[in-house]
């Protein structure tokens, strides 16, 4: 086989790599998906649905928590729905408007819409500073994410950019996923 057709094969190769992957990746982000949280075992438990909607530009979401699932707690002066389980995992809805937007390799608006807070049940109050942040990415037919340690109160005041997502890298810590009980989540 010659040098010129070795070439057109590989890059023929290469060019049906991508396209394939990016329309994979597509696929994942089009239509309605369950959102589960997963415990340390790996339960899954169903907390609502998310639908896609592509656009030229970007991929619009419609995420809808189903609060039914959850269960209401008075914390700190603020009504919380709660999932209940060895801690209690409470959903903080972002407080500053966004777009609701999302690329196949951004996902932080969504990111930021699956905000939640974990304390103890026998604990006083709200912990913000136990924020939980879902670092999410896609891998094959699946969205996945894994938690990671945020500090909530940092959102009592505006972002001076309300048009970038607000938890960078740098406010996000490792947490200690063998001591939280939902470390995971999946949108499949």
């Amino acid at each position: 086989m010659s040098t010129v057709m070795k070439f057109f094969l590989t890059s023929a190769l290469v060019l049906a790599t991508l396209v394939s992957s990016n329309s994979y990746s597509a696929s994942v982000l089009s239509g309605t998906k369950t959102i589960n949280l997963l415990t340390k075992e790996g339960q899954r438990i169903p907390i609502g649905s998310i639908e896609f909607i592509p656009t030229p530009n970007n991929i619009q979401y419609q995420l809808h928590i189903d609060h039914s699932r959850f269960k209401d707690y008075f914390l700190s002066m603020k009504e919380m729905k709660c999932l209940e389980g060895p801690e209690l995992w409470c959903h903080i809805r972002y407080p500053y408007e966004q777009p609701h937007t999302l690329t196949t390799n951004d996902l932080r608006w969504l990111e930021h819409d699956l905000l939640f807070m974990f304390k103890k049940k026998n604990e006083f109050g709200a912990n913000f500073w136990n924020g939980v942040y879902y670092a999410l990415m896609i891998k094959e037919d699946v969205i996945v994410g894994e938690a990671q340690a945020i500090d909530l109160n940092l959102l009592a005041a505006p972002p001076e950019d309300l048009d970038t997502p607000f938890y960078s890298e740098e406010l996000r810590d490792e947490i200690e996923r063998v001591q939280r009980w939902l470390p995971d989540i999946e949108i499949r």
